[in-house]
């Protein structure tokens, strides 16, 4: 016995059995794999085993620096997998049992969330100038890869479990729910938040994989005329299957001419801007009807002019809103029962596959949008 603890070899395997790898923020720019301690649990808490997960387009702007990060903090905020140990508050849950979290995990106890407003679960100001991100850093709902360990490691801690931890159905792959945890909900909101009726014009302009989901959550929702706009004829053509009746490549019509002319000279009920350029912002501003509502998905790395014409000095009743993607898992429950039911396959928005130890190249690629990618499934 005294032999074995004394084994240098086995103290080795010990500390080895404790740490997993994980992609972590270095600089602007840099994106590398490390080796770090597997979370502790809080009485709160779930430890668990990330069986996929994926790369966002809020990921690239950390990778660029365009949103600001802690240096050696996990990123990713898209988790699917097994729980490995629970919490010893959480209940109605098991060990061995598959789930997702939202890429927002409020804990639902401050007042934004108790306000109806749980994605801004601890948002707060800082001064202009100390954050880089222009007097607001946003959004501590949103924690994974944010303000705490995100997921694109081999484990994940998930902090409020009890609040965040959604089932697994039966029957569904980790790639048909991989969307759930934030590009479902966040193109869902946008589709929410543009005050759709049964009926309705929508323009969503691009079609990554939000505007994908915010195109099919505008057919859900019972748009009759949805014009998605984009510069890449595949994606295009993805829209078509995800509901859109009209497609419009950008670079081969005038955009906001072509949206006139379609709806006779009125314009649309509402647009959906999905990607966070003043280009687009601007055009989804154009496109609408007097009265209409502009709804905002981009995540913006500078400010943003709107145009006055189309602004009506303020007087044309419009609307913008801005969204960030609930969570929580009563959100998640309802958004994998929109897949379960067959009202929709996201499995088709996962066009590659890379092993956790690729996702050097994995960021390359989808920054780059090579190869024809929309979403990249990571597996640990």
């Amino acid at each position: 016995v005294l032999k074995k603890s004394l084994d240098p070899n086995r103290h080795k395997e010990n500390r080895m059995a404790q740490m997993m790898k994980a992609a972590i923020f270095v600089e602007p720019g840099r994106i590398e794999i490390a080796e770090k301690p597997i979370p502790d649990v809080g009485p709160n808490d779930a430890l668990i085993k990330i069986t996929t997960t994926t790369i966002c387009g809020t990921d690239v702007h950390i990778l660029k620096g365009e949103y600001p990060v802690e240096k050696g903090l996990t990123v990713g905020h898209e988790p699917v997998g097994t729980i490995v140990k629970l919490g010893s508050a959480v209940k109605g849950y098991q060990e061995g049992q598959r789930v997702i979290a939202g890429a927002i995990c409020p804990n639902f106890n401050s007042y934004a969330a108790q306000d109806g407003a749980p994605s801004q679960d601890g948002s707060y100001l800082v001064p202009r100038g100390q954050c880089g991100c222009h007097g607001y850093k946003a959004t501590a709902g949103w924690r994974f890869g944010n303000l705490i360990d995100g997921t694109q490691a081999e484990y994940v801690l998930v902090p409020d479990a009890q609040a965040n931890l959604a089932p697994i159905p039966d029957g569904l792959t980790d790639e048909q729910v991989l969307m759930c945890p934030d590009i479902m909900s966040t193109g869902f909101k946008g589709a929410e938040n543009a005050n759709i009726r049964i009926g309705d014009t929508v323009v969503v302009l691009a079609q990554g994989p939000i505007g994908l989901c915010a195109t099919a959550g505008a057919r859900l929702l019972g748009a009759t005329t949805i014009i998605a706009v984009d510069g890449n004829d595949q994606r295009l053509a993805v829209a078509k299957k995800m509901g859109a009746d009209v497609t419009l490549n950008f670079r081969n019509v005038d955009v906001v001419a072509e949206v006139m002319k379609l709806t006779g000279g009125k314009g649309a009920d509402s647009s959906i801007e999905a990607l966070g350029t003043q280009a687009t912002f601007a055009q989804a501003m154009q496109v609408l009807r007097p009265g209409g509502t502009l709804s905002s998905l981009g995540v913006y790395s500078e400010d943003l002019s709107i145009p006055l014409a189309q602004f009506a000095a303020g007087l044309g009743d419009h609307t913008i809103r801005t969204a960030l993607c609930p969570g929580g898992k009563e959100r998640m429950r309802r958004l994998m029962n929109v897949i379960a039911a067959n009202r929709l396959d996201l499995g088709v928005l996962v066009t590659h596959q890379r092993k956790l130890d690729e996702i050097v190249e994995a960021y390359d690629l989808f920054a780059h949008q090579r190869d024809g990618v929309l979403k990249i499934a990571i597996k640990p």
